[in-house]
């Protein structure tokens, strides 16, 4: 195919070079010459109308002097036979139809002569200098058509030579075609797309008849949680991969409800659970997704809402400022592109050979339906922060303090085994002591329910956002309101202090 389109490639400069170049040097100079040919014809017009032109201008002065000859005439006759006249006047009119006569008689022949002229300059105009003028276009004609016929033999001579090669070349395209192998092609994409992915075991039998561990098959699906901190592990080609025909980002369904004190949102999570289903495990065997590196992490919320309402009012603040400035960066950049293209647009309605003006009548209603969802973002976004700064945490005796009822539109994350794992991490030191003064109750993740007068030791201080970190014991820690409590910190370490 290379080759063959090497040819064509051969064709199109020789024909560039040898035929199209050649001819539109051809064509410019053909339309001097024509353009030259045409002044001449218009020349010559113009200087037989100059002739006739002459010619009428000698005719009207004859005809004019012969009337005023008549009339002179006329008046000489009637002075001689009037008895009452002098001969003196009679005199003077004779001699003034003398002299009318006289240039009747100049008159007469100024325009024989111009008569003259023009016929021989009329008859030279129509017999000599228009045909011999037709005769050079008629030329120039034929030269043309002789070049043209020259041009496209010069075409056929540069197509036949490479027609040999363009042959060949075809003659390999269907070899090609011919010696596909569709059988071993597949089996070629099959080897260099398949997952790697081996069929699970038999599932083993478990006997609940005999007062025994329940054991599973190694090979099996449902040993991924074992002991409950055992994890699959994928170091093998197939890491990262899912079998074929599973949906994608599917979490699988959270176990059912229970009365039991996991159950509770902000208790502490067992790290024994109930077997789920087998179908269950397999879903999160197939949707494995990495580890969370820090537990505490998780439990301040993790992903959260659009609207970052599972955070505290300091820190959902900054969270919608910094949407607020990426927003508004988003809708300058759109409007910085839809303004480009209306200047483009204009410069094509004003050269239309530049370019279609409405081409780009379908990018600008993109721009501007885009500008106009960022727009909506912004607002509610502006709406949020605005919120945040009018009616910040404020502590009230009464403890009339509610947090966003946002928990039911958090993602909710399950306790998985791995909980285990972070179970020896080294917590936290304490930094000094607090007492609450009012009652909260923590119902966000991340919060930790406090009563009046309750003693919490303190692990971390207020950041500027509301909320101070506080410990009840080894498994409970979480964060409260800091209008709520009264902090002590230790001396040794940042001196001590009181928020009230």
């Amino acid at each position: 195919m290379n080759d063959y389109a090497g040819q064509h490639e051969v064709i199109s400069e020789n024909m560039t070079s040898l035929i199209t170049a050649e001819l539109t040097r051809y064509v410019q100079e053909l339309k001097q010459e024509r353009k030259s040919h045409f002044h001449d014809g218009r020349k010559a017009q113009q200087h037989i109308e100059t002739c006739w032109k002459q010619l009428e201008a000698s005719k009207r002065r004859f005809e004019r002097d012969c009337k005023e000859a008549d009339r002179a005439q006329q008046y000489f006759e009637k002075m001689d036979a009037d008895i009452n006249v002098t001969k003196a006047d009679v005199e003077k009119a004779r001699q003034q139809a003398q002299l009318r006569h006289q240039m009747a008689e100049d008159s007469k022949a100024e325009y024989s002569s111009t008569l003259q002229k023009f016929n021989s300059e009329q008859h030279e105009h129509y017999y000599t200098h228009i045909p011999n003028i037709f005769q050079k276009i008629q030329e120039m004609e034929e030269r043309r058509i002789v070049r043209i016929g020259e041009s496209m033999k010069t075409f056929a001579e540069v197509d036949r030579q490479v027609i040999p090669i363009i042959g060949k070349c075809l003659d390999e395209i269907t070899k090609a075609a011919e010696s596909v192998d569709h059988k071993n092609d597949s089996q070629m994409v099959i080897e260099a797309f398949k997952s790697g992915f081996e069929p699970p075991g038999d599932v083993d039998f478990e006997d609940f008849t005999q007062p025994m561990k329940r054991t599973v098959s190694e090979s099996s699906l449902s040993n991924s949680r074992g002991d409950g901190k055992s994890e699959p592990k994928f170091g093998s080609k197939s890491k990262g991969k899912l079998w074929p025909f599973i949906k994608k980002n599917k979490p699988p369904p959270p176990p059912p409800a229970s009365a039991s004190p996991s159950a509770v949102p902000n208790g502490p999570q067992s790290p024994k659970q109930q077997k789920e289903p087998l179908s269950h495990r397999f879903n999160e065997f197939m949707t494995s997704k990495p580890k969370i590196h820090c537990f505490r992490s998780l439990k301040r919320g993790g992903a959260g809402p659009e609207d970052f309402s599972n955070l505290p009012p300091e820190q959902r603040r900054k969270k919608l400022q910094q949407k607020v400035d990426e927003l508004n960066r988003d809708i300058q950049k759109e409007m910085d592109s839809r303004d480009a293209l209306t200047k483009m647009k204009d410069v094509y309605i004003k050269n239309p050979q530049m370019g279609d003006a409405a081409s780009v009548d379908h990018r600008l209603a993109e721009l501007g339906q885009n500008i106009e969802k960022l727009r909506v973002a912004l607002s509610a976004a502006e709406v949020g922060c605005y919120s945040c700064c009018v009616f910040p945490l404020l502590s009230s005796p009464d403890g009339s303090y509610t947090e966003e009822q946002s928990q039911e539109t958090e993602m909710k994350i399950p306790a998985t085994d791995f909980d285990d794992e972070f179970d020896d991490e080294e917590p936290l030191p304490t930094i000094g002591t607090c007492k609450a003064l009012y009652t909260f109750e923590g119902q966000n993740e991340g919060t930790i329910s406090v009563a009046e007068g309750e003693l919490l030791y303190v692990i971390e201080e207020d950041k500027g956002d509301g909320w101070t970190r506080i410990r009840r014991n080894e498994d409970e820690e979480g964060y409260v309101p800091t209008s709520y409590v009264e902090v002590y910190l230790d001396k040794n370490a940042k001196g001590a202090m009181t928020y009230i």
